[in-house]
């Protein structure tokens, strides 16, 4: 099989569930070695009190083919973050993909609740966790990065740059993380370009993660008998289609041409030509504004 990373190295921040997990092992896939992160382990759940842990997502890397590293850490925490990387400086000497997908909020925005009537130790904690861990998280791994040229950056966010200028985005405190995840792409993009690195944001589209596999009462193997009551989740996509589009971005000698853009997986798939797991190409932001915005009936036709 082909391993088109083999030799390169990955950390994943945020790999625990959902998209995290998806990049993690699809990097493996493609023979790199990915330090994997996240609060929840095998020994001590985090607030979300769920049993996916990021050691598991490290055997699933190294089943890939790849090698899975899992390392507890709290990206809130400097401290913690810089002894990760010095960690991955000691064990690699270099780090070529960053991938910030810590996030944390499922459990702490509350649905159209406007700003005055939202709790707000909640939304001010979901900003901490996603947008002040994603600074502390770059501020100590680009330097490794950047010994070598070539590195790449992916800001994992929820909504495209031109969806998300013109839509209101759950609540205050969710469009405005999601919002600043893409300013810092396009930042990290201006910083990063003149010294040989690539900064992207990324976005998948309806994801079949863990938590709203849950949410429907569905898994993976029979997630459409869910559609009946949510037509519309026909356009959903596997975590592992976003990290293919991580990959494809890695593999890419021209990837500098994406530097400072807002990316997707269904667009990206189409660019690349890569598929989710079932061979379809899904492109969920493209459907999102043609039907299910447009008030029309549920049809993928045309979109997977």
């Amino acid at each position: 099989m082909s391993a088109p990373l083999k030799g390169k190295v990955a950390l994943v921040a945020g790999a625990t569930r959902g998209a995290g997990r998806g990049m993690a092992v699809e990097l493996g896939a493609a023979g790199a070695t990915v330090y994997v992160t996240g609060r929840s382990t095998r020994t001590r759940r985090s607030e979300y009190d769920r049993p996916e842990t990021i050691e598991d997502t490290a055997d699933l890397v190294t089943e890939a083919g790849g090698q899975g590293v899992a390392v507890p850490t709290d990206h809130l925490d400097p401290a913690q973050v810089r002894a990760l990387v010095d960690r991955i400086a000691d064990e690699q000497g270099r780090l070529d993909v960053l991938v910030n997908d810590i996030w944390g909020g499922e459990k702490l925005f509350e649905w159209e609740s406007p700003l005055w009537e939202h709790d707000l130790d909640n939304g001010l904690r979901l900003l901490r966790l996603a947008i002040e861990t994603h600074a502390i998280t770059s501020h100590h791994a680009l330097p490794l990065m950047l010994r070598r040229p070539g590195g790449l950056v992916v800001e994992v966010t929820d909504g495209t740059a031109d969806y998300n200028a013109g839509n209101y985005r759950v609540n205050f405190f969710y469009d405005l993380a999601k919002a600043s995840v893409l300013r810092m792409a396009f930042a990290l993009g201006q910083e990063l370009g003149p010294r040989g690195a690539t900064a992207v944001a990324l976005t998948p589209g309806w994801l079949r993660s863990e938590m709203m596999l849950d949410g429907y009462g569905v898994r993976e193997d029979n997630w459409r008998d869910a559609l009946e009551r949510v037509p519309h989740f026909a356009i959903s996509e596997t975590p592992r289609y976003v990290g293919r589009a991580v990959v494809a971005l890695a593999a890419d000698p021209d990837v500098a041409r994406w530097n400072g853009r807002s990316l997707s997986s269904g667009g990206l798939a189409q660019e690349y030509g890569f598929t989710d797991l079932d061979g379809s190409r899904p492109d969920a932001w493209r459907y999102l504004v043609e039907v299910q915005d447009a008030g029309k009936p549920a049809d993928t036709t045309g979109y997977r």
